[in-house]
């Protein structure tokens, strides 16, 4: 077996390129990866719903990753962990969300569910395009009795994320409240981030994080891409790039194939 043994990739900004399509090359990388036996693994802020879509469009079957960690599955679609936040954590949450009356719209996450507050608002039209699926409209007590949260997103006004993020960090500092763009935040329940469950997956399979690559672009995959062998993509912030074991071309030159054929695993 070789010095790297499996490959762990963000979607947005990383393994799709700017018009969120995945490119020739890189669904030709992960072929040539998964021929020689080497797992290849999303690993996303995305709900499985969001997540789903892109795999059929590659033919691609593979464990991953969902909503920033709090959800691992299998190519069977099998839930080999989760980590969700109960109902009542959640409404406190989005209670607060409109008590301050922050410029955001929230989104709810369950295992598939998507649940908005109103689907009409711009931001969630935008997300949707985006993501290729429909939200639905309601809130935490829409979701059956006993289902988990796996995550709150917040879509905020450009200019105002770090500000709102700093205050629902401060409000609720026991969850995981990390920005993963410009205007996205994700809350999760604490501890949970993609760097744990990329760790679990690697103890599942009996290897050491150290010997799998993982891609990332933002800075929701900074613990990630410290974790693994971390390589950034050229379009990351460059405080992302400047903490990672190396960096590749951007997501809209390939960066992903580039970064795989110069370690010689395609």
């Amino acid at each position: 077996m070789g010095k790297y043994q499996a490959v762990f990739s963000d979607i947005d900004g990383t393994f799709l390129n700017s018009k969120h399509q995945v490119s020739p090359l890189t669904r030709e990388a992960v072929k040539r990866l998964q021929e020689r036996g080497i797992p290849f693994v999303l690993v996303s802020a995305r709900s499985p719903s969001e997540i789903e879509p892109i795999l059929e469009e590659c033919g691609l079957s593979c464990s991953f990753i969902a909503c920033s960690g709090g959800l691992i599955l299998d190519e069977r679609r099998d839930v080999l962990w989760e980590q969700g936040m109960e109902q009542k954590k959640a409404e406190e949450i989005v209670a607060y969300l409109e008590e301050q009356r922050f410029p955001l719209a929230w989104c709810v996450y369950s295992l598939d569910q998507w649940l908005v507050k109103s689907r009409q608002d711009p931001r969630i039209i935008r997300e949707e395009e985006v993501v290729g699926i429909k939200s639905r409209e309601g809130s935490v007590s829409s979701l059956p009795k006993g289902d988990k949260v796996y995550k709150l997103m917040c879509i905020c006004d450009p200019g105002w994320t770090l500000q709102i993020e700093e205050k629902i960090q401060a409000r609720f500092p026991d969850c995981t409240v990390v920005k993963s763009s410009d205007i996205l935040i994700e809350i999760m329940p604490g501890g949970v981030d993609k760097a744990g469950a990329v760790e679990w997956l690697c103890r599942s399979w009996q290897m050491e994080p150290a010997q799998a690559i993982a891609f990332g672009d933002n800075y929701n995959d900074l613990q990630m891409l410290r974790l693994c062998h971390g390589i950034a993509m050229g379009n990351a912030p460059e405080e992302i790039r400047k903490q990672t074991a190396a960096v590749t071309r951007s997501h809209d030159e390939d960066g992903i194939y580039w970064a795989l054929r110069e370690l010689e695993l395609i």
